[in-house]
């Protein structure tokens, strides 16, 4: 199982650059000296709309690339290079369709999704900035796929780091320099989506690139979108319902405990992005080596993958289940230091994170079902689990007696029945198939 982890290391690398921009931030905007906490909630009322915009992007990031990669081996660049056109032109409309509609509905929106008389306006500082650049968001994490696509790894791993350096950079001057709080985390943040498109555009359309990027080519084409959209879908929907989750908690946070307990769930959520990052690059990098065994017939090494990424990622996820419940002190002080913010935030990380590896059983079972060409069954028990289990609970638990911290804990237990249910569904109907294929040999 080397390749899993020789492919693993550096995609929990890049992952990571990734998830900075919006880590990086809440790290700057949790240390404000004045106005820390309402300004980390703030910007936990603006993640839902922050994921959507994301959701949108990888239903081309990850619809386009597979398309693109087909008619290359197929040898016909003219339509690989039409699906990146397709792939280019619909993130551009529905960047500006979200960011039109953001803006129009931002004061309901905002309201809806857990803010306050006293967070609106900070929240809504973040939000506009934040939603104006939303397209250069979008083409960084839409297209980047295609870099990959045509073999150049290392440089699409470049474009996520100039806008991971570049955002590390401003944040602290026009935050705390400049005290713009955080509406200079968002111009940061759109500073560095901008020169991360740029470069990424600026190569899919150069000459080092095997399939360019051409303007002949955006015109869009209902049955290629079609295709596009479908291969995306499940990004797209795993996303989100994150979205969904995430305007759930804030709510009822908002009804029974306030502002600090939004801002709690804000450094929660985001310790959880970064933990999780190793487990999904592990379960990310066994899904192409569980596809290629599949149509090669080797059954034996998906079984022997198989093993191997439930065992470690359950490994990693209960160390880190330990951890977190040993030291939540430290995870909260990297972005707080307001003594009400460990008040709330140490019970709230206990339960939020309580039998953290049964969520490996969830990513294991939904990566079988998607490498094996079975991406329903992976929608449904995204679905399942989120919407089925953790929004309901999310409005149930507290109103049963168990307050505030019902809300936080939704999530351990639609991990128990959720991780469950999908990891017991795929060893009860993949496992068997795979014996079988095996013995017909």
């Amino acid at each position: 199982m080397k390749g899993i982890v020789s492919l693993a290391i550096p995609m929990t690398f890049a992952q990571l650059l990734n998830v900075g921009y919006n880590i990086v931030d809440r790290f700057f905007i949790g240390h404000i000296p004045d106005n820390a906490t309402l300004s980390m909630t703030a910007l936990g009322v603006c993640m839902p709309i922050i994921t959507l915009v994301s959701a949108f992007a990888y239903l081309c990031g990850i619809g386009g690339p597979p398309l693109f990669s087909m008619e290359r081996g197929r040898g016909n660049d003219e339509e690989a290079a039409s699906v990146m056109g397709n792939c280019f032109a619909l993130l551009l409309y529905m960047g500006l369709a979200l960011t039109v509609t953001g803006l129009v509905f931002r004061k309901p929106m905002l309201y809806l999704f857990g803010a306050s008389d006293e967070t609106y306006a900070l929240a809504e500082g973040y939000l506009v900035i934040y939603l104006l650049g939303s397209v250069f968001v979008m083409i960084t994490m839409g297209m980047n796929s295609f870099i990959n696509a045509q073999g150049f790894g290392r440089t699409g791993m470049i474009a996520v780091g100039i806008g991971a350096v570049t955002n590390t950079l401003l944040d602290p001057i026009l935050i705390f320099v400049f005290g713009l709080g955080v509406r200079g985390a968002a111009i940061a943040t759109v500073a560095a989506q901008f020169l991360a498109a740029l470069w990424t555009v600026r190569f899919l359309t150069g000459t080092k690139a095997p399939v360019r990027l051409e303007r002949r080519y955006l015109k869009l084409k209902g049955a290629r979108v079609g295709k596009i959209c479908g291969l995306g879908i499940t990004g797209f929907t795993m996303s989100a319902t994150n979205s969904l989750v995430q305007i759930s908690c804030n709510t009822n946070l908002q009804t029974f405990g306030g502002d600090p307990y939004v801002g709690a769930m804000t450094i929660v959520n985001t310790v959880r992005e970064v933990i999780t990052q190793p487990a999904l690059a592990l379960t990310d990098s066994a899904q192409p080596m569980i596809s290629y065994n599949y149509g090669a017939k080797n059954y034996a090494r998906i079984k022997s993958a198989i093993k191997f990424m439930a065992v470690s990622t359950i490994g990693y996820t209960a160390v880190m289940w330990f951890i977190v419940h040993t030291f939540p002190q430290f995870f909260i002080s990297l972005f707080s230091s307001d003594p009400q913010q460990f008040e709330i935030g140490i019970p709230a990380m206990r339960t939020y994170y309580f039998g953290f590896f049964m969520m490996a059983l969830q990513f294991v079972g939904q990566t079988v079902f998607v490498a094996l060409g079975k991406s329903k069954k992976a929608i449904f028990f995204s679905l399942f689990r989120k919407v089925v289990i953790v929004v309901p609970l999310t409005f149930l638990l507290p109103r049963m007696g168990f307050g505030v911290y019902g809300t936080f804990a939704a999530e351990p237990v639609s991990n128990f029945i959720g991780g469950i249910a999908c990891f017991t569904t795929m060893m009860l109907t993949v496992w068997p198939e795979l014996t079988r294929k095996e013995k017909e040999q």
